[in-house]
């Protein structure tokens, strides 16, 4: 089943004919390489030391890479072939908002690829390679979040009381912009450069918490007057984790090259910035997981079944894995040590159910096949 509703259109045989596995492959597709890519960049982030895992991080970052290439090609196809159904994406309120996971992808594998990439490639190749990808997303991951929103209001129009945690996807991807940019900040020329780049992380950081402190109460508006979520939709609670946990991640990487990048008294604030924020974000972010996992386990005892929306749980969860690993850095607490490997084993188990299922569904032809019954109506378009 799909992570989005879709419409059904009646299109020509020959037009459908060409490459039919890929008319349904949207760009949810990409939450796997996200998912996959920081169970790498996470596991290397933990603050405890596991004999081998740094290697079978750099193997999963190999995967995820390859994984990428593959997504992007299939959505290339799919542009090519089924142009239709991907102007039907974009203006469908329910799909459009997944956009924003191109960007995410991009930035994940890149950023993985300087924490433990480089042990399989070499730092050199790595860097290239994170410069190309962090560009390319953090460009992608701006348009994405002025366009969807555009969108958002001048033709998707959603009914008031149809808020979803989908709707964070497009903010979200400069916030995963903040939280990389400090992997290249040391590799750039000291003074205008390091700076620049330092503070404009710190303005993709801005641009993605308010955005968010937008939309959240809309959300939460939604669960207390609508109900719970529709079964399959469920999973998509924990993308709210995703700006909680980058957020945290981002104002701790920032604070590690804040010395080398600006002088004082900004980079001793930014520490303590660093603490001050990531612990109240921490907090609230545990509460939402609890609230989330309940919710889950309601929709699991009303039936829900496997659907791409389980790779909710993954890259979500991650950030707050790499949130608590850099509060722990700081604060030298090792309550957020054994919090970061709690939330490690979590993300672990979530991936690879999410991995092995989503396995099987693509042999079977589950997961590419056409949606099942009429599409829901989510939107006004006039």
């Amino acid at each position: 089943m799909a992570i989005f509703p879709q419409t059904r259109t009646a299109f020509p045989p020959a037009r459908t004919a060409r490459r039919p596995a890929l008319r349904y492959f949207g760009p949810n597709w990409y939450a796997t390489v996200m998912g996959t890519s920081i169970v790498a960049s996470a596991g290397a982030a933990l603050p405890v030391h596991v004999p081998g895992l740094r290697a079978v991080c750099a193997a999963v970052w190999v995967l995820a890479a390859l994984m990428l290439a593959a997504v992007l090609t299939a959505r290339a196809g799919h542009w090519a072939s089924h142009r239709d159904q991907a102007r039907t994406h974009l203006l469908d309120p329910g799909v459009a908002p997944f956009y924003g996971c191109l960007s995410m992808a991009l930035l994940a594998v890149g950023g993985a690829g300087m924490v433990v990439g480089k042990d399989v490639i070499g730092h050199r190749a790595a860097l290239v390679l994170d410069v190309v990808l962090f560009t390319a997303g953090t460009l992608t991951g701006l348009l994405v979040a002025v366009a969807i929103p555009y969108l958002m209001m001048v033709r998707h129009r959603p009914e008031p009381g149809t808020a979803s945690p989908v709707w964070l996807l497009p903010v979200v991807a400069p916030m995963v912009s903040a939280a990389l940019g400090p992997l290249l900040v040391p590799e750039l020329p000291a003074g205008q450069w390091r700076e620049a780049l330092l503070l404009a992380c710190y303005a993709m950081f801005g641009l993605s918490l308010l955005a968010t402190l937008v939309m959240l109460p809309l959300i939460f508006s939604r669960l207390v007057h609508q109900g719970p979520l529709p079964l399959m939709l469920t999973p998509t609670l924990f993308l709210v984790l995703g700006p909680l946990g980058q957020s945290t991640t981002a104002v701790n990487a920032l604070a590690d090259v804040a010395p080398g990048a600006i002088g004082a008294p900004y980079a001793s604030a930014f520490g303590a910035f660093a603490v001050l924020y990531g612990v109240p974000v921490m907090g609230f972010a545990l509460m939402w997981l609890a609230l989330a996992g309940a919710m889950v386990v309601r929709a699991l005892r009303g039936g829900m079944t496997f659907g791409m929306t389980w790779w909710g749980f993954t890259f979500p969860v991650g950030t707050c894995v790499t949130g608590a690993a850099g509060l722990a850095r700081h604060t030298g607490l090792t309550a957020f040590t054994w919090l970061a490997v709690a939330l490690y084993v979590l993300l672990v188990t979530a991936w690879a159910v999410a991995g092995v299922r989503t396995v099987r569904g693509l042999l079977s032809g589950a997961l590419l096949a056409a949606p099942q019954g009429p599409a829901p109506v989510t939107a006004r378009t006039r």
